[in-house]
């Protein structure tokens, strides 16, 4: 791992994929302007209630359980720069068409979450793509240095994306934050059209399910991938347990006004940075192993601060736990998607991406459901406590399988090539 690590830092990374890391920048800060942008529109715009902004999120992340599988065997068959390509000038057409609806005063509740839904595709494509593309793009030793610089564009632009969308709404009016958005997604497609891809050879056509089949089969019996798809169900079953309940119980029993609110949830991006920042000298100091164990152990701490938060209320102890919460785990996603890739066959890397993304983005909503009828049989309280039992389960899960014993990155087995 040491030697790997420094390799790494002592190669600069090639220029395609530097193209490709500006452009998962700017497309993952549209995204976050118009996630933030679009409840704003519903409720003030639209005069939309709780349950009209909770439909309209749904909508807004449908297309990761809808259309991770299939993109990801598109990105198996055909050219992956293509795909996000495609799926971000979707975006741009998407987010034009709010802007000009906003303008002619013609938008509607159904046609902005018709339009998010859309939108969201430039968002599951690059889920989905990008890390497989990365492998062609950049050397063996560069994996997780690639790695960390993607999770890095996505945590700032988790950070300011948010905190931007509020601002442009407030400052130019929805319309034109839409527009903000659409000119990104532009960015990112000229970005990508210059992307020089390394051609593939060609695969004999299969059928769709027997390729689902094999990427499934692969995973679920590989014993490094089964914990660490496992561990990452879990990690999200508890977050967002914890998301359905958390501003309500904030407001109500930690006694913290909207802003304070607001602060605590941005600690969460904040903690992403930092961890990002944090990733490569953590990973040249511990064995790979080690590292992916930070993640999952932070998760469980982060949700022990905040059922501390149940005999200690305190605005510190909220914020401590989101920054956990996002300073670990991003730890987690750079090690563990560069674990994907050095064992997982380029022939089937788009749809273990994708398997991965449908499975932790699946449980999601999951875990938002689970949280409301356990607070509305038990209250926000026991939430809490549900979510640092899922926290514990996943923590578990990594400890004890073969992943948390890796000395290094190991390589691609005989029988997976």
């Amino acid at each position: 791992m040491h030697a790997t690590s420094a390799a790494s830092s002592t190669h600069p990374l090639p220029a395609a994929f530097r193209r490709l890391a500006w452009s998962n920048l700017v497309a993952q800060s549209a995204e976050q302007i118009s996630l933030a942008a679009a409840p704003l529109v519903a409720v003030f715009a639209l005069g939309a209630d709780a349950r009209d902004t909770g439909l309209l999120q749904t909508a807004q992340t449908l297309p990761f359980l809808l259309l991770s599988t299939p993109l990801g065997v598109w990105a198996d068959r055909r050219s992956r720069r293509t795909l996000m390509t495609l799926a971000e000038s979707v975006r741009v057409i998407a987010m034009l068409c709010v802007l000009l609806l906003v303008m002619s005063h013609a938008l509607s509740l159904p046609l902005l979450a018709a339009l998010g839904f859309i939108a969201a595709t430039g968002t599951v494509a690059y889920n989905v793509a990008a890390p497989s593309l990365v492998p062609a793009l950049v050397p063996r030793e560069a994996y997780a240095s690639a790695n960390g610089r993607l999770e890095l564009a996505r945590s700032v632009a988790y950070s300011a994306g948010p905190a931007l969308g509020g601002l442009l709404v407030g400052w130019i009016g929805a319309g034109w934050a839409y527009g903000c958005a659409a000119a990104l997604s532009a960015l990112a497609v000229a970005l990508l059209a210059g992307l020089r891809e390394p051609p593939r050879s060609a695969l004999p056509p299969r059928h769709f399910m027997l390729e689902l089949r094999d990427g499934t089969r692969f995973v679920l019996r590989d014993a490094l991938l089964r914990p660490m798809l496992a561990t990452a169900v879990f990690f999200n079953l508890g977050f967002f347990v914890l998301q359905a309940v958390y501003v309500p119980y904030a407001v109500h029993r930690l006694g913290l006004g909207a802003s304070a609110v607001g602060v605590t949830l941005g600690a969460y991006g904040v903690g992403m940075v930092c961890g990002a920042l944090a990733a490569p000298a953590i990973a040249r100091r511990l064995a790979f192993g080690r590292v992916l164990i930070i993640g999952p152990s932070c998760g469980l701490l982060a949700s022990l601060v905040m059922v501390a938060t149940l005999v200690a209320p305190s605005f510190w102890l909220a914020l401590l736990s989101f920054f956990l919460l996002g300073a670990g785990p991003i730890l987690w996603v750079v090690g563990s998607t560069t674990l994907r890739q050095a064992i997982t066959p380029e022939r089937m890397m788009g749809r273990v991406s994708a398997l991965n993304s449908t499975a932790t983005y699946g449980a999601r909503p999951l875990g938002a459901l689970l949280g409301a009828a356990i607070s509305a049989r038990w209250g926000m309280e026991a939430c809490l406590v549900a979510a640092a039992v899922a926290f514990l389960v996943q923590a578990l899960i990594i400890v004890m399988s073969p992943a948390a014993r890796l000395a290094r990155i190991p390589e691609q087995s005989a029988a997976a090539c």
